[in-house]
């Protein structure tokens, strides 16, 4: 009997690797923003950054980059 052997491609198209790169971007610029929500008035004064910028940043969706 004759086998069959299924192949997987592994790659992805240039369309495909694209959008996952995409993705990982929006998902990285979520965590971001996530993480600058949390830090205190203290440390947002020793990066230099004002309350009401992070306050702006973090209501930001995240495809917006």
């Amino acid at each position: 009997m004759p086998s069959v052997s299924l192949q997987r491609s592994s790659r992805l198209g240039r369309k495909g690797i694209s959008l996952v790169r995409l993705v990982q971007t929006w998902m990285a610029t979520r965590r971001a923003r996530i993480a600058l929500g949390h830090l205190d008035t203290h440390l947002l004064d020793d990066i230099g950054i004002s309350p009401v910028r992070v306050e702006n940043e973090i209501r930001r969706p995240f495809w917006d980059i």
